[in-house]
């Protein structure tokens, strides 16, 4: 996976004030946290941060005030609802060879048995445990021939080397709904009626 390197500076400011006037000058607060640490307030920059998170899990090595780098993963990103741009970012510590829990995107490849039906996806993300390092970016799952009514369990996931599933291995992850029969314009019926009368 990648590591993403960013320049990050403490903050001693909080509250709503001070947090707009980070995003004013195009930067994001957050806060990083993890390993027992006490939680460490940051600005971070937003441009080189929303290019980062574009990965999913990304690992983002912190270079804190010039001083010192951490490695980090997002584990809550918010977002302004209309205009799509970082509000605020909570990071976890981790470090290499560490275990982490994190959930991975579920793609999909290949063609549903012919007939409309329809693919749901139970789970759009998989959690499951790997190494803060080597933590894969998504998963693909063959949907290929799967006719109405099949499903995918988790257990039936092909995982990365030293990745594992935390999750019921019998989840269901993907299942294949029947399509629906076109039900009759409303008031067909009654049209019917009053032509037979």
């Amino acid at each position: 996976m990648s590591e993403v390197k960013i320049s990050a500076a403490s903050r001693t400011e909080f509250g709503k004030g001070a947090a707009r006037r980070i995003r004013r000058e195009d930067k994001v607060p957050g806060v990083l946290y993890g390993r027992g640490s006490d939680p460490l307030h940051l600005t971070l920059p937003g441009h080189e941060l929303l290019l980062a998170l574009r990965t999913p899990n990304v690992l983002i090595a912190l270079d804190i005030d010039g001083k010192s780098t951490e490695l980090a993963i997002p584990k809550s990103v918010q977002r302004d609802p209309l205009k799509g741009f970082l509000v605020h970012v909570d990071l976890q510590l981790v470090q290499r060879g560490e275990k982490v829990q994190v959930e991975i995107p579920v793609h999909t490849e290949g063609e549903l048995a012919p007939g409309g039906n329809l693919l749901e996806h139970v789970l759009s993300a998989l959690p499951v445990e790997a190494e803060a390092t080597h933590i894969p970016e998504s998963v693909t799952v063959s949907v290929e021939g799967l006719a109405a009514g099949a499903s995918v369990l988790a257990k039936e996931i092909t995982l990365p080397s030293g990745v594992t599933l935390s999750v019921d291995d019998d989840a269901v992850v993907l299942q294949v709904l029947a399509a629906q029969a076109e039900e009759a314009p409303e008031g067909a019926e009654g049209d019917e009626a009053a032509a037979e009368a």
